[in-house]
């Protein structure tokens, strides 16, 4: 019975091995589609339309590279809607160490960080998912916010007007001072 014992560890062992060599694929270009989302978000006529196009970048920011990772990223935004924010965390770890170059991963984590009120992670993982994607708009507003959250207020001001320019009908607008450098 002990040499039973002894191979099931090395059988899981090595089965963990083998899940760990799989790589994501390339995230889905969609930054064709993106600019001209974008595009319309800045001639959208009043903030109706512009919150439908937006939804339309969320379901391409949400479209993750396979089905392991459309099933991390789905089950840790359910985690994180349903208030379990280290779990969602967890989830999104290892959506990041499956796909590092699919920068949704990093922007959802740094969205349950913020809710813990972690806002060093999500700071971190906000500047990653803007280096993987720079016109990212909610990954914009998220650093605002989060700087904002750390005192940062100049800094926040700065990521916020990045945001508006991509998209001026954020809510968040209303966090805007003018001129800048004006107390909050």
């Amino acid at each position: 019975m002990k040499p039973v014992l002894l191979l099931v560890p090395v059988f899981a062992l090595g089965a963990g091995l083998a899940a760990a060599q799989e790589t994501c694929p390339d995230p889905p270009d969609h930054a064709a589609e993106l600019e001209s989302i974008l595009a319309e978000i800045q001639a959208a006529p009043d903030e109706r339309t512009a919150r439908i196009l937006s939804d339309d970048l969320w379901a391409l920011w949400t479209d993750a590279p396979d089905a392991e990772a459309q099933e991390l990223l789905d089950r840790g935004m359910a985690l994180r809607e349903s208030h379990a924010f280290l779990e969602a965390r967890e989830v999104f770890d290892l959506l990041v160490d499956y796909c590092p170059d699919y920068a949704e991963g990093y922007n959802q984590r740094a969205f349950a960080s913020f809710l813990r009120r972690d806002y060093g992670a999500a700071l971190w993982d906000l500047e990653r998912t803007l280096e993987l994607n720079p016109r990212h708009v909610g990954a914009l507003s998220g650093k605002a916010l989060t700087l904002l959250g750390m005192g940062r207020m100049e800094e926040g001001q700065a990521a916020l007007r990045a945001a508006l320019a991509l998209n001026p009908w954020l809510s968040e607008r209303a966090l805007l001072r003018e001129p800048p450098g004006e107390p909050i």
